[in-house]
């Protein structure tokens, strides 16, 4: 935020509400504007003018009615720029407290996506390669997607995990930051969760890993503690799910549109938000990244699953299901809705490209698009589109997409 405003403002008038009682005391008040811009100048010692100054609040969460005073900022003084970030982790979860509905617009970050990776650490002639849909020079490179696939596995998209790698190239140092991050999000279930529910958010947060290694990724209750019933959860899979910590994949059990209303609310699988954090969470072994491609294998896959699901969602800005049929063992990784096609998405993380499921599926539904992501080339058959997993971003511009089976 603040390279933001350095590029597009004259001033910068940088709030942070962390631990900040000054600026509680001063929003307790009233949502009087120019009496709180009057107290933003003296906090910041930065003079706003309306113009050319942007206001940024830094974890507003701390103190809800900032966020509350947006409303009142867009009805009464809307010259003002004013950019607020906070964890989800309190926003919105403080009772009493006016969410400004409508006053504001918004916008969710995610960790680097693969693409967003591979220029942080220096290759964007590779990314190009695939914005521009070079399939042949892509085809000559896989070595090189694929190796920076395999870090891009293990380090995962947190900016901190992502720098530190760029700077030491230490996978010992990028594990450490990564373990860090996974004991600050617990530390923050007790700062911000109500205190019944901190025990139940631990318990599912830390059977992610448990979850994915079965065969079928489902999650299952049981596996958070014997005899456990989804009453007893339900509520902290929501709150991890609303902060942003986890990825909740909800079964279809038919592809309909829209989507959403073939959902099956008792079944789903959950990923957490980034692959690197799953990494360290599952404790992958750091040669795994050097050794053949067994870091693809991990989880029985699941780390690739993860990998897919959060290009899907940042990249390409899609709400991912699964599917699986009623009474059946066919099972469809990935279903996703792009305008009025449904979309299914197999995910294989060898060689090994048999796809029964997804040949089942596609036998009975005639999908217009088919995709099997895997290491393997770029291939069209007549009911089958293969796209490599270094280039899964394209999915976003399937319709064209043009490759013969030459590719």
């Amino acid at each position: 935020m603040k390279a933001f405003g350095k590029l597009y403002f004259k001033n910068i008038c940088y709030i942070n509400f962390d631990n900040n009682k000054r600026m509680e005391r001063v929003f307790e008040m009233d949502y009087d504007c120019s009496r709180i811009i009057n107290a933003l100048q003296i906090e910041s010692g930065a003079e706003i003018s309306p113009k050319d100054t942007l206001i940024v609040f830094d974890e507003v969460q701390e103190v809800p009615k900032a966020l509350s005073s947006l409303k009142y900022f867009n009805e009464t003084a809307p010259e003002y720029f004013i950019i607020a970030a906070g964890s989800l982790l309190g926003v919105s979860l403080h009772n009493g407290i006016s969410f400004p509905v409508g006053k504001v617009e918004f916008l969710n970050l995610y960790p680097l996506n693969f693409m967003e990776f591979l220029e942080a650490t220096g290759n964007k002639q590779l990314s190009e390669l695939i914005v521009k849909k070079e399939f042949e020079l892509m085809k000559a490179f896989k070595d090189k997607f694929i190796e920076q696939l395999k870090q891009y596995c293990f380090v995962g998209g947190m900016p901190e995990a992502v720098a530190s790698f760029i700077h030491s190239q230490d996978f010992d140092e990028v594990r450490h930051i990564q373990q860090n991050l996974l004991s600050l999000y617990e530390m923050d279930f007790s700062k911000h969760a109500p205190t019944q529910q901190v025990p139940r958010i631990r318990m599912v947060w830390n059977s992610i890993p448990a979850q994915l290694s079965k065969e079928n990724g489902k999650f299952v209750y049981g596996l958070i503690r014997e005899g456990a019933r989804a009453k007893d959860f339900e509520l902290a899979i929501q709150w991890l799910n609303d902060c942003g910590l986890i990825h909740k994949v909800q079964r279809i059990h038919q592809p309909g549109l829209p989507i959403k209303a073939y959902t099956d609310l008792k079944a789903f699988k959950i990923f957490l938000l980034d692959v690197g954090l799953l990494n360290a969470m599952g404790n992958v072994d750091i040669r795994t990244i050097l050794e053949g491609n067994d870091v693809f294998k991990e989880f029985k896959g699941a780390l690739t699953e993860q990998y897919v699901l959060q290009q899907l969602i940042a990249q390409c800005q899609l709400d991912p299901y699964y599917y699986s049929a009623e009474r059946s063992s066919g099972e469809i990784d990935f279903i996703v809705q792009k305008n009025t096609e449904i979309i299914p998405i197999e995910v294989k993380a060898e060689e090994n490209l048999k796809s029964k499921s997804l040949r089942a599926y596609s036998e009975k539904y005639s999908p217009h698009y088919a995709v099997r992501t895997s290491l393997s080339d770029f291939r069209k058959e007549s009911w089958l589109m293969n796209i490599p997993l270094y280039a899964i971003s394209l999915l976003d511009e399937i319709e064209f997409l043009d490759f013969s089976e030459n590719h």
